[in-house]
């Protein structure tokens, strides 16, 4: 079956979605660009949900990703996922950055969620040049969801247009290697 995918140029804190990705830093505390964007528009209560999982588990490292309340938006949870920083793709920054993408997926799969959003993880202030963070994200999306039935559809709402078009072109490319 052909993976459910769609790219939108859009604001990822209105998206009526099971799931959204948030591109997190360690500390899960929020930040800037979409992390703050998602902590201002879920309220304090998602603040006060990933105290509790710092206390539980400390940082989040990079690649990994842990699970909370939504609050405020209108996703039922929010999956927060730390991508790497760009060093110049020496040091397994592109491991990373997959290993981000897929354990959001197993996490939204292993919660029963059927849809998902994810913005371009990494691709802000740490640095990871847009065309090669699209490939990697489109790929490691199009790859899960041809092996796995859940979640159903993945949207990746992007926030300006060079972005949502770099990975527009990145999905027509692994849609025509794959005849779909």
């Amino acid at each position: 079956m052909k993976p459910q995918i769609e790219i939108i140029h859009g604001d990822i804190t209105t998206q009526n979605v099971d799931v959204v990705v948030n591109a997190a830093n360690p500390s899960l505390m929020g930040g800037g660009g979409v992390d703050g964007a998602i902590h201002r528009a879920a309220g304090p209560q998602l603040l006060e949900a990933c105290k509790i999982v710092r206390q539980q588990q400390g940082e989040c490292p990079p690649g990994h990703a842990v699970i909370t309340i939504a609050g405020n938006l209108p996703a039922k949870a929010v999956i927060h996922t730390v991508g790497p920083v760009w060093h110049g793709g020496d040091h397994h920054e592109a491991r990373i950055l997959e290993d981000a993408y897929r354990n959001c997926l197993r996490l939204a799969a292993d919660n029963g969620y059927q849809t998902m959003a994810f913005p371009a993880i990494s691709t802000g202030v740490y640095g990871y040049p847009k065309a090669a963070a699209a490939a990697i994200a489109v790929d490691t999306v199009y790859r899960y969801l041809s092996l796995k039935p859940m979640p159903e559809k993945v949207f990746f709402v992007c926030y300006d247009e060079e972005t949502t078009q770099l990975y527009r072109q990145r999905l027509t490319e692994r849609e025509q290697e794959f005849g779909a």
